[in-house]
């Protein structure tokens, strides 16, 4: 005869076995795999505006050198760093749309203040000649790339969670556990990001 101290151990693994099997037939496992594959990507998205970010400062003040009167363009170029600065997308915040909207538009805005920098050595040969400034640029020109195939991959790997998420029989796993579809880069945002932005002026 069976002692119950045996039993009860090997009813409870049969539960959790049966759980894990029901689990993963309905989904849930690959709804966790494509969150976390979500949460990866975006982070690759934010360590690409950083690395803009980052090069801001020196691209400033190697302009400044031989253009100082700019005042208009790097008040621009401070207050779009200050305001893309001012906002940060946790993961949790991945799952409001409003958040995400405004993360964009400030990232839009940086993206325009840097552009008109660059095109200040339109006016100035010496600063479009200075091996820091083409360095910088080359930099700058490099991220932006990273920045768009990095915000492409978020956009592809948030599509596919979306349709699972909606599917069936997944959307029933996800509805139990609270696993809603998240928002996105609209499609207009995601037409402008599919080139990196020209920052080549002229040779």
């Amino acid at each position: 005869m069976i002692s119950k101290s045996i039993v009860k151990p090997m009813l409870l693994s049969a539960v959790l076995a049966t759980s894990t099997i029901g689990l993963s037939g309905c989904g849930y496992n690959n709804l966790q795999a494509q969150d976390e594959q979500v949460t990866a990507s975006w982070s690759e998205v934010v360590n690409q505006y950083q690395r803009r970010d980052d090069l801001v400062p020196n691209l400033v003040k190697v302009v400044k050198q031989y253009a100082d009167q700019e005042q208009e363009v790097f008040t621009g170029v401070a207050q779009a760093r200050s305001q893309a600065g001012g906002i940060t997308i946790t993961p949790e915040l991945l799952n409001d749309p409003q958040a995400m909207e405004r993360y964009a538009e400030a990232q839009q805005q940086m993206t325009g203040a840097l552009s008109r920098l660059m095109a200040v050595s339109e006016r100035y040969p010496d600063l479009k000649s200075d091996a820091l400034f083409q360095d910088l640029q080359a930099q700058l020109e490099g991220t932006e790339n990273r920045i768009a195939v990095a915000r492409n991959r978020y956009i592809q790997e948030v599509q596919g969670y979306n349709t699972t998420v909606r599917q069936f029989p997944t959307n029933i796993t996800a509805k139990v556990f609270g696993m809603d579809a998240k928002p996105n880069f609209s499609v207009a945002d995601e037409e402008a990001i599919s080139t990196a932005p020209d920052v080549e002026f002229g040779e």
